[in-house]
């Protein structure tokens, strides 16, 4: 178990022996800017990332195959009865509260843009300036600002899920006491803006393989160097 502050350096370090661990992540073949994305692809991810709220993936995807099959586009899906909308999406979870999400994110970006649904207007933004304008919509959270910010834009923001947050507070990266927003803002702060990404993915690859919530395996390196849980 390590004592040593939290710095730049040493976030790298933890990002290279994850890496050591498991193998290097490639941004490019998953996920970031492409400037030659339909301009939809932005408003199908955050879409999609509201779906997966507090859901298993295998279920996003269902929900998200049925409503892209019903519906041709974004504004039939804002103007879809909420009912029809809601059953549509069951499979995902919270059907009810996400219809009403999905519907208000649409609104927003309409009006926003004047009638189009893109949102290539983030990308000239600021990250914090994005991330504060998406977070105004009813329902949009920090997380869910993140995966569309840092997926599809590339903006250095880290999607804090509840993998992320559990080893990030056992690591000691962030406050044990911290809330999902401070956790957020932490490792924003604290994490080189060009391993956002890489880390997110792998940090989730460790509470999964490792650090689960109950019953972690801390017979590792990465865990023997930096955890701090009760298991190790």
């Amino acid at each position: 178990m390590s004592t040593h502050a939290w710095t730049e350096s040493r976030v790298r370090e933890l990002h290279d022996d994850l890496v050591s661990l498991y193998e290097p992540v490639d941004r490019v073949a998953e996920h970031g800017a492409d400037p030659t994305a339909d301009p939809g692809e932005g408003v199908r991810q955050l879409v999609t990332t509201i779906l997966s709220q507090n859901v298993a993936d295998a279920n996003t995807s269902r929900a998200a195959e049925a409503l892209f099959e019903r519906y041709d586009d974004f504004a039939a899906i804002e103007a879809a009865d909420h009912e029809e909308l809601r059953e549509t999406i069951r499979v995902a979870g919270l059907a009810d509260q996400k219809a009403a999400r999905i519907q208000r994110a649409l609104a927003a970006i309409r009006e926003e843009t004047g009638g189009a649904y893109s949102l290539a207007f983030l990308d000239a933004m600021a990250t914090d300036d994005a991330k504060a304008w998406l977070t105004e919509i009813k329902g949009v959270g920090p997380k869910t600002a993140s995966v569309v910010l840092n997926f599809h834009f590339g903006k250095p923001t880290m999607a804090v899920d509840t993998h992320v947050e559990r080893v990030s507070k056992r690591f000691g990266l962030v406050p044990e006491s911290a809330s999902n927003q401070a956790a957020h803002d932490a490792l924003d702060a604290l994490v080189p803006d060009e391993l956002t990404y890489p880390l997110h993915v792998l940090l989730i690859r460790h509470g999964r393989e490792h650090c689960s919530a109950r019953g972690a395996d801390c017979d590792n390196p990465v865990c023997e160097a930096y955890c701090d849980c009760e298991y190790c």
